[in-house]
């Protein structure tokens, strides 16, 4: 019960942020270890775009979560991690474009966001993404990044980083364009598995199908 209203708080922030009516976007991530519907967001439409092309192309259908760190994010969409060899190095792979940052959004409990290599324009990978687990915040730590990073959280971020978490670390640095609606529960049992060297899990957990869905 507790996680259905996690994600009902957090799909209610979500939508507090970018507007939320009959005609939003979702994908459904089918993997070997269960389902995970985001919500698209639609005020980060050069991502949200790229992200429905690459489901509706099939880009993204058995490509590995080659990547998870507890309290921290699961990582995925590398094209070379398809049949890829527990040996194999991965987390260099996509198409050959970037996206252009739309950064702003925070990185709640649930946050879909772009991964990316350094780069001084802070633009993302065209299909590397990551899902937020986090941990609980507290109200000096958020002051503390405020400082920092000179930005101001609502009143709203501010109640969603202290009860149910995230990782205020990443905020102005990366493009977060969706949440987690459903399935959250999977994605806190992928960022739980044994891993190798290098955070990638000894089990392979596998996005079977990737695919737009109301």
């Amino acid at each position: 019960m507790r996680q259905i209203l996690t994600l009902v708080v957090l799909f209610s922030l979500a939508c507090s942020f970018v507007g939320c009516g009959s005609s939003e976007s979702y994908v459904l991530i089918e993997t070997n270890m269960g389902d995970i519907k985001v919500l698209l967001f639609d005020n980060t439409p050069k991502h949200k775009e790229n992200f429905l092309k690459l489901a509706e192309e099939g880009y993204l259908d058995g490509t590995l979560f080659h990547r998870v760190i507890p309290e921290f994010m699961i990582q995925g969409g590398d094209p070379d991690s398809k049949g890829a060899g527990p040996n194999v190095p991965l987390g260099s792979g996509g198409p050959n474009y970037l996206i252009d940052p739309e950064i702003g959004a925070p990185h709640l409990r649930g946050a879909l966001a772009a991964a990316r290599t350094s780069n001084p324009e802070k633009r993302s990978s065209g299909s590397q993404f990551y899902l937020v687990t986090g941990v609980l915040q507290s109200a000096a730590t958020l002051d503390q990044y405020e400082r920092v990073k000179n930005i101001k959280y609502s009143p709203e971020q501010r109640e969603a980083y202290m009860t149910q978490g995230g990782r205020p670390d990443l905020d102005m640095e990366y493009t977060v364009f969706g949440q987690v609606v459903s399935g959250m529960e999977v994605v806190d049992k992928i960022s739980a598995l044994p891993t190798r060297p290098g955070s990638r899990p000894i089990q392979d957990v596998v996005m079977e199908r990737v695919s737009v869905v109301r």
